[in-house]
């Protein structure tokens, strides 16, 4: 997927504008485009985003409020740098917050939300084959979206939410690391399987293997930067 051209630029007219600008520079951060650490100028923001320095201020307050961003004096906004343990601590709170979901799925869906998640998957599987990480990226919140929503918990919902705001930081690790995409895939099929099973505890079980795994190549990641420094 690192081959890729990708284009930021804000055209769908059916969400408001500042949410679409909001979601484009955080698919910018979550692809590397922008490492941690690094400043976000406004000026490259609106050439990037086709839209007004007015609008790219508001999406860099609320990416702020969310802990994606962070303003330094004398720089201005630039990408939130998590640490290795700040990384451990969320990925522990995904296991929890992940497990509770998929247990909810497996024991509240309707036939309806367990067909709605079989397409979401089919969409993920397709995205991947196209080795386009926006579009994956963009079908993957699609399918979580729908868990969510199978799960029937608007607390959990918004907890995962802003949880996962500060999870697509680390995306670009994993995402990066030869392979991983494709185990991720295989676990996402296994995970679909439990939930549509109507299993609460296989649910869990599976979900919190697959938050593991992907924790597992997040966490090495930060090993392999220590062994090069």
């Amino acid at each position: 997927m690192a081959g890729h051209e990708y284009s930021f630029k804000v055209t769908r007219p059916t969400t408001p504008l500042r949410h679409d600008v909001t979601e484009s520079i955080r698919t910018a951060i979550a692809v590397g485009k922008f490492k941690a650490g690094e400043r976000m100028r406004e000026r490259d923001l609106c050439d990037m985003t086709g839209v007004s320095r007015t609008l790219v201020r508001e999406a860099l307050r609320q990416l702020e409020s969310e802990g994606v961003i962070e303003v330094v004096a004398h720089r201005g906004p630039v990408v939130s740098v998590i640490t290795e343990e700040q990384a451990r601590g969320i990925y522990q709170v995904r296991e929890v917050l992940e497990g509770l979901m998929a247990e909810l799925f497996a024991r509240n869906a309707s036939e309806e939300s367990r067909a709605d998640l079989r397409n979401a998957f089919e969409v993920l599987r397709d995205s991947f084959d196209d080795e386009d990480a926006i579009r994956w990226l963009e079908a993957k919140n699609l399918f979580y979206g729908c868990i969510i929503e199978g799960a029937g918990n608007d607390a959990l919902g918004r907890s995962l939410s802003m949880l996962n705001a500060r999870a697509i930081l680390l995306r670009a690790r994993s995402m990066k690391t030869p392979g991983r995409l494709d185990k991720s895939l295989r676990e996402i099929e296994e995970l679909v399987e439990a939930l549509v099973s109507g299993n609460p505890r296989l649910a869990r079980k599976t979900a919190i293997s697959h938050v593991r795994a992907a924790g597992k190549t997040v966490f090495a990641s930060y090993r392999e930067e220590g062994e090069q420094d």
